[in-house]
């Protein structure tokens, strides 16, 4: 009856400015750190520990006592020790019933267990409220100030009570919490500081590839081939020349590889007649890391600014202008301005500054604390329709660089096209396919499935009935 009251009474609101008390099992680094910033927050903080012993690590502030003795102190308790440990929590079931349980453990693997932490959590004391919280700071963010950490942390739990005392704390604490429902988030919180890069891994391996793949060809056409036919030895355009090439190649193809995706979604909801039916999952999975390939493609743009730059000071093109004027100095003979080849240099380079600026401005708007300030839309603005004249800028720089040089048989080495003519082939499919779509026959009907408009609504209706079929 005493124990029930008190736990009653602990969880009840506090109405006073002072705190109520926070117990934390465990007395490592993470416990360490979190109690000297609960401590700066003005909460009264007790350590559960097997070891009773006060040590200099532990803050000054803080009470040291066994695991029972801790408990019965507190209405929350933070469980900051691995999962492997929490067997002992078995025998202190009495004293913990009704108390808010706080868990902050991570895997070493993703998925490592059938179920989450907190939910073993919850199994093994069924009388506490679990409450999944804090395992996405570190205890490094903790003892830095977290000036250069996330200040977000997930929290969930099936007791709402208890899910916002635990919030209340976060908040105190400087920190954002973010109600992610049920203790069944449990295991998608865990597993969310084990990923690396998760929407990052296609966009660098397929950028990877690609480099690769181009650094080869260009090997073959630009210092192989005139190695064995014409004895020039051309090997040291591995360091600036080959690079140069590589960098727009790449920046052109993950762009248009952007604006692919949506290109196909329409061609398929056009097909379809509606919207209610799922993209193929590697669609789904293309269309999600948009924002990364076209970072990516920002990045690779930004280097091949960075290699024009430094053109004029390589010693090779100081060496082939200095040769051109002292030939022309030998023959007594002057090279007339082309007039021609002087509009399609300083179309070349107007179209790519041009390019490159949009390039810029998407990058920027695509940032959260950009993006944040917008409404929807602005950014559709921003990312579709200039990221789509983007597109045909550096298309068009392109193009206007090969001039009259694709129908050239020269520019064909072992039958090989130039690297930039491949680059092409996707941006033009990509262009001339959304061209034909905003034709008003194909335009007016995919907007009308936008909205909710089905071609064939019975088909619909049981393509859901199957689907939800299948969930059950």
């Amino acid at each position: 009856m005493n124990k029930n009251s008190s736990n009653i009474m602990a969880l009840a609101p506090n109405t006073s400015n002072k705190k109520e008390t926070v117990c934390i099992f465990g007395t490592g680094d993470f416990g360490r750190a979190l109690a000297h910033k609960m401590i700066q927050a003005g909460y009264p903080v007790v350590f559960g520990s097997r070891s009773t012993q006060t040590s200099s690590l532990i803050p000054k502030d803080a009470e040291v006592l066994s695991h029972a003795e801790a408990a019965q102190k507190a209405a929350i308790i933070i469980i900051a020790i691995q999962r492997q440990h929490y067997n002992f929590l078995t025998s202190l079931a009495e004293i913990l019933h009704g108390k808010v349980l706080v868990d902050v453990s991570n895997n070493l693997k993703i998925n490592q267990y059938p179920e989450s932490n907190a939910e073993y959590l919850a199994q093994l004391v069924p009388g506490a409220k679990v409450v999944k919280a804090f395992n996405t700071v570190s205890a490094w963010a903790l003892q830095s100030g977290m000036l250069d950490a996330s200040r977000q942390v997930f929290v969930c739990g099936d007791d709402m009570e208890a899910k916002q005392m635990v919030m209340d704390i976060v908040r105190a604490l400087g920190l954002t919490p973010l109600d992610q429902g049920s203790l069944l988030a449990a295991q998608e919180i865990e597993n969310y500081p084990l990923r690396l890069f998760p929407m990052w891994k296609f966009p660098i391996l397929l950028s990877l590839g690609l480099a690769a793949f181009f650094f080869f060809y260009c090997l073959t056409r630009d210092i192989i081939y005139p190695y064995v036919y014409e004895n020039k030895n051309f090997s040291f355009f591995i360091a600036i020349s080959i690079p140069n090439r590589i960098c727009p190649i790449l920046a052109l193809i993950l762009l248009a590889l952007v604006y692919l995706p949506g290109v196909l979604a329409a061609i398929i909801q056009l097909y379809r007649g509606t919207k209610y039916r799922r993209f193929p999952d590697w669609l789904d999975k293309w269309m999600l890391c948009r924002k990364q390939l076209g970072l990516v493609a920002l990045a690779f743009a930004s280097l091949h600014v960075l290699y024009t730059l430094v053109i004029p000071i390589r010693f090779f093109v100081r060496w082939r202008i200095s040769s051109r004027i002292i030939s022309q100095v030998l023959n007594n003979k002057t090279e007339p301005l082309n007039n021609t080849n002087a509009w399609l240099s300083d179309s070349y380079l107007a179209l790519g500054i041009l390019g490159f600026f949009l390039f810029v401005l998407l990058g920027i708007t695509s940032l959260p604390s950009v993006s944040n300030n917008v409404n929807w839309r602005e950014f559709r603005f921003v990312q579709s329709k200039l990221g789509y004249l983007t597109l045909i800028l550096c298309t068009a720089h392109t193009l206007v660089y090969g001039g009259n040089r694709f129908l050239s048989p020269s520019s064909y080495r072992w039958y090989l096209p130039n690297a930039y003519m491949l680059s092409l082939i996707v941006p033009c499919i990509v262009l001339v396919v959304k061209f034909v779509l905003i034709f008003p026959c194909l335009d007016k009907p995919l907007t009308r499935i936008r909205q909710g408009w089905e071609r064939n609504p019975r088909h619909s209706e049981q393509s859901n009935y199957i689907i939800n079929k299948s969930a059950v």
